[in-house]
């Protein structure tokens, strides 16, 4: 029944897929993927690099027959097995001729094709990888730049105009560039073996052609090289990123964890990415290389880029790291520090057994790290310099995985994360993962699994279940219980918490899919009690629902219905409920060269503890998860528009009313009235 029902599905999927462009399950799926991601994590930046990344692949799918189990991995949502499975049944059974015999990979269930679909295609790969040569290099290159425009259409308190005398008194209440983004893309592509780009960037209120400052906020440039023999695996010179092991020492990537695909915890990239993204603080600049022995594969980097920090007498107060200069304090505190960073990784690694040393030094010149001394920060890193060293390991069966990574920094803490997946039968997967991290442990570069910002202060059990018991459920289960042996910020005590989340999921199989997801999480921070003047550190929690339908109708429509509710609760009695009802509806013909998404939703919050994320569509490239809280509708409309086979336009507007208020946003980000609408205009041209 599971086998039959699983062809049925793949037959209509790759029928609407590649005939009439109903592909509601493949198209939507990733996204909804990222979306659940950004709803439980505050790292913006690297959540919309992770979405530039799998839109990217998106826009350049693997061919079935040829990718590599290293590129599988570059796809979060499949599992070990998944893609030992992949290249087990193509050296088994040849050449897959159609999408349809994904349905006989025993590890493959609809969920997880409908995700693969737009990652992949099949087609000729009897061409093989061309010789670098100048003429091959500009006949079969490709090129492509992109310009993109965002801008409010109200005017924002930073715009006012003062009196000279008021700005020589207050110089930060107006920004000093002008209101709106833009960014300037090109990238040049040969195959896979060789990137060249170059990418530039002013936020709005940067000054991009006034007597303050002329040109760009930011710059960023790249060559990164791949596979181009059998030894070197990669080089890149100019900026990077870097990630080893599960991010207790160095990692760019966003860490996987609680999500719907709750037994998938693991990071799996190790080496160097290319940087092609206009986030101005998690990257490094220099150069970098792999290069590989047989199994073996010996890794090094040197970076040397400014950060911005408060500075006083030669002591860094504390880093900026949004990336904003705005204002005469912004400008103050840009590329004042400099930070030297050299380190490398020897890894070894099959399919079945990998373990790898990674040491990691960085320094700051002259300058001293001397946070203000706060009972909370006492163990934060002080000084001039630091290292970290790890050892990372992964051993695996068919059915049993374990793998982790520990820690050492130079106060000799130790951090250490280990997990155990088990397998038993293709339909189940179990997780169970432990961490510990010193409260005294300090890695300026460290991301791993965590309920923290930093890999610091930390200790819990995280265990999760998926179960697939029929063909058209699934059931996903965790429950993450946590510890925090020091004070944190707002937290005058040690504490602790937990968290568990339960996700039901329907797929007919036809033109519809549901799931209800429920999540609950209950932490401890300060709080007034009543009648007193003193805070204690007492619990509350935090629920949240959410039921979402997907549905298709014709050839071409796609409409999603969400409803999302929160509810928060302190001990002392404060309460807070939040709601939204949200609608969308794509059109995306088979022949026409136009596809467009229509977004509104009412959303109904007592307050900003209950606010609610939801996701929309954007531009080409570009997340936008907004956040909101009050009364208010919120509308959107976005647009992709292939003008030519070369050149297209992407755009958004973008309109929140708001009804229990007459000012918006707050400081320079204020707006006089009820209304806020944005534009966003993206530009891309392929040659």
């Amino acid at each position: 029944m599971k086998k039959s029902f699983i062809t049925l599905f793949i037959y209509m999927l790759i029928n609407s897929y590649n005939i009439n462009s109903q592909n509601i399950y493949s198209v939507d799926k990733w996204m909804e993927y990222i979306e659940e991601m950004a709803s439980e994590t505050d790292d913006d930046d690297r959540i919309e690099n992770l979405y530039s990344d799998l839109s990217y692949l998106a826009e350049h799918p693997f061919e079935l027959n040829s990718v590599t189990r290293e590129e599988l991995t570059r796809l979060p949502f499949l599992s070990d097995q998944q893609i030992e499975q992949i290249i087990s049944y193509r050296k088994k059974y040849g050449k897959l001729v159609t999408f349809y015999e994904l349905k006989n990979i025993e590890e493959l269930d609809f969920q997880t094709i409908s995700l693969l679909l737009p990652f992949v295609y099949i087609g000729d790969i009897s061409v093989d990888k061309r010789p670098f040569t100048v003429k091959n290099m500009l006949k079969y290159s490709s090129n492509e730049l992109q310009i993109r425009y965002d801008q409010c259409f109200q005017q924002k308190k930073g715009y006012c105009s003062y009196p000279d005398s008021i700005l020589q008194q207050y110089p930060n209440r107006k920004y000093l560039g002008e209101p709106f983004y833009h960014s300037f893309r090109y990238s040049y592509a040969f195959d896979e073996r060789l990137r060249f780009g170059i990418v530039a960037e002013k936020d709005a209120g940067e000054p991009f052609w006034n007597e303050y400052h002329k040109g760009y906020d930011y710059y960023s440039a790249h060559l990164f090289l791949k596979d181009i023999n059998k030894w070197l695996k990669s080089f890149a010179v100019g900026d990077y990123k870097v990630s080893f092991g599960q991010g207790l020492v160095i990692s760019s990537d966003f860490s996987p964890g609680r999500s719907s695909i709750v037994a998938q915890a693991e990071r799996r990239t190790n080496g160097f990415r290319r940087h092609f993204s206009t986030n101005e603080n998690d990257y490094f600049r220099g150069v970098a290389s792999t290069v590989s022995i047989k199994d073996l594969d010996i890794s090094f980097f040197y970076s040397f880029r400014k950060l911005d920090a408060g500075v006083d007498n030669y002591e860094v107060s504390s880093f900026k790291t949004d990336g904003l200069h705005r204002l005469e304090r912004d400008w103050n505190k840009k590329h004042t520090v400099p930070m030297q960073t050299y380190g490398g990784n020897v890894r070894y690694a099959t399919s079945n057994l990998a373990i790898g040393i990674t040491a990691l030094s960085y320094s700051f010149g002259k300058y001293d790290i001397q946070p203000d001394p706060k009972p909370y920060n006492l163990f934060y890193f002080r000084g001039n310099s630091n290292m970290n060293i790890s050892v990372d390991y992964m051993l695996k069966t068919n059915k049993l995985k374990f793998y982790g990574e520990t820690a050492l920094s130079s106060n000799k803490a130790v951090a250490t994360l280990n997990a155990f997946q088990l397998t038993p039968v293709s339909y189940l997967s179990l997780l169970l993962l432990h961490r510990y991290y010193d409260r005294r442990y300090q890695a300026f570069f460290g991301s791993a699994f965590s309920q923290n910002s930093t890999v610091q202060n930390e200790q819990g059990v995280y265990t999760g279940m998926q179960w697939t018991p029929f063909a058209h459920f699934k059931l996903s289960l965790y429950a993450d219980l946590f510890r925090f042996p020091w004070l944190k910020y707002g937290i005058d005590s040690p504490s602790s918490g937990q968290e568990y989340m339960t996700q039901l999921d329907y797929n007919s199989g036809k033109n519809f899919s549901t799931y209800f997801r429920y999540k609950y999480r209950k932490k401890e921070n300060n709080q007034t009690v009543e009648n007193e003047s003193t805070q204690n550190v007492l619990p509350y929690s935090q629920q949240r629902f959410r039921l979402q339908l997907l549905y298709g109708l014709q050839s071409a429509w796609v409409l999603k219905t969400s409803a999302d509710a929160v509810y928060y609760d302190e001990q002392q009695g404060k309460q807070s409920l939040g709601w939204m009802i949200s609608q969308s509806i794509g059109w995306k013909p088979s022949s026409f060269p136009l596809q467009s998404d229509f977004y509104i939703g009412y959303f109904h919050t007592d307050d900003y503890y209950s606010r609610i994320n939801s996701y929309e569509k954007n531009i080409l490239y570009a997340f936008n998860m907004p956040s909101f809280y009050g009364k208010g509708i919120r509308l959107s409309f976005s647009f992709r528009w292939n003008i030519l086979d070369k050149l297209s336009v992407s755009a958004k507007l973008a309109h929140t009313y708001y009804a229990d208020r007459d000012l918006i946003g707050t400081d320079q980000e204020e707006i006089e009235g009820h209304n806020k609408t944005d534009v966003y205009v993206l530009l891309r041209y392929k040659f």
